[in-house]
């Protein structure tokens, strides 16, 4: 009989939003992220693709798209950290009857900006992008994507026909940027009446036309909210950044052991900070030589150092999808990622070091964080250490009795 395990969450708590093919799982640790408890499995026996947290406008509120081969793709909600989920008799997110398209998949769960707290994005397969202008009650279709004259002729990559990246400019209300695999990224700059590509720059490889007006297969971009027209793209071979909002892209895969991979992170107070998870290649999507290494730059792209303390550099042989590596917003930042063989690795210090979080559970294909409440700095402190015994230190009290005899012996002339 399966149990599903709660969590209790308050003010500064760190949250983790874990999806997996057989279920969804809850990580819950206080600001020093030295402890985690688990909660879950939430939807046993459901992929859950897709999981995201919206604390706009005083809500707590978890989103997480299930998917069942009886029941297709579900999007569902929580108010109390999943101790109960909506359970919708229809499916609120799905195609126009004209279309005659059914919903396979949703891949992505974006809230919009924060000052706009009744948005939000899906994401979903075949590529498509649904809105919501009520706080996720429904969904309507954008039009002007779905329209776009290249949509006929996208292909679908290995994962399907999938819209996996949404970001909504934090300055500008009418941008937006989206990528597809494998169609590439688009962008609008009307409030998504009207599209066009973002992918100059970017190479097909797999194709003949190495760089063709369409079909890159991005896999994931981001975008930091201090400088939202710089931006990071993990390709399906190539690793890019763009300063002019995806107008133009340059290569950046210097120092990196492979430039194929999917997960990218972006640090959550320092725009040149960025971090990837390296593949081998398209044949063989396991991590190089069989290390597991994350690799950071901190210029933007100039550099990257690999970060390998706490982890395994022996038979290391996983996988991190596209939507497995997550940052919390706090000081140090806290970066998270989970892989296809069941483990979530973190780190408490901006990547310098690793411990192992949870193992053992089904292969994780989304891992998010939140930090519940306002974001505060978490303590770096290290704690205090007893006082070694014996002759190896001298403690304060003893150093001050020494001192004392010693200015008791020179006043009566008594050497010690």
């Amino acid at each position: 009989m399966i149990v599903t395990r709660s969590v209790s969450m308050k003010d500064g708590d760190v949250l983790l939003l874990v999806g997996t093919m057989k279920g969804a799982f809850l990580l819950r640790a206080t600001g020093a992220r030295s402890r985690w408890d688990v909660g879950g499995p939430y939807f046993p026996g459901h992929s859950v693709y897709a999981m995201a947290y919206d604390g706009r406008a005083g809500r707590r509120r978890l989103w997480a798209s299930t998917t069942s081969a009886h029941w297709g793709a579900v999007l569902r909600s929580s108010d109390d950290f999943g101790k109960s989920w909506t359970n919708p008799e229809r499916a609120t997110i799905k195609f126009p009857p004209e279309t005659e398209v059914s919903l396979k998949q949703i891949w992505q769960i974006q809230p919009g900006r924060a000052d706009d707290p009744e948005r939000l994005y899906c994401g979903v397969d075949p590529a498509a992008l649904f809105e919501s202008h009520d706080g996720g009650e429904t969904w309507t279709l954008n039009r002007g994507l779905y329209d776009h004259p290249h949509r006929p002729r996208w292909q679908p990559g290995g994962g399907g026909l999938c819209l996996h990246t949404i970001l909504p400019d934090p300055r500008n209300a009418s941008r937006m940027t989206v990528a597809v695999s494998t169609a590439g990224a688009y962008r609008s700059d009307d409030g998504g009446r009207s599209w066009r590509t973002a992918h100059r720059g970017v190479r097909a490889q797999f194709l003949p036309d190495k760089y063709p007006e369409f079909g890159q297969c991005v896999h994931k971009i981001v975008q930091h909210p201090s400088r939202p027209d710089r931006l990071f793209l993990q390709n399906h071979f190539g690793l890019y950044r763009s300063d002019n909002a995806g107008d133009s892209w340059y290569d950046i895969a210097r120092g990196v052991p492979s430039d194929f991979g999917f997960a990218m992170a972006i640090h959550p107070h320092n725009p040149d900070t960025v971090y990837i998870l390296p593949l081998e290649s398209d044949q063989f999507r396991c991590t190089p030589e069989g290390k597991l290494r994350v690799y950071r730059t901190r210029n933007g792209g100039a550099s990257w150092e690999p970060l390998t303390r706490g982890l395994p550099q022996k038979n290391a042989l996983e996988t991190v999808l596209r939507d497995a590596m997550t940052v919390d917003t706090l000081t140090p930042a806290g970066v998270y990622f989970g892989t296809r063989s069941g483990r979530v690795y973190g780190s408490r210090d901006d990547g310098n070091s690793w411990s192992l979080i949870l193992d053992g559970l089904p292969p994780v294909v989304c891992v998010k964080a939140a930090v519940i409440g306002e974001p505060q700095r978490a303590s770096t402190a290290r704690p205090r250490r007893p006082p070694r015994r014996g002759n190896r230190k001298v403690t304060a009290p003893r150093r001050r009795a020494a001192r004392s005899t010693r200015r008791r012996a020179a006043r009566s002339g008594r050497k010690t």
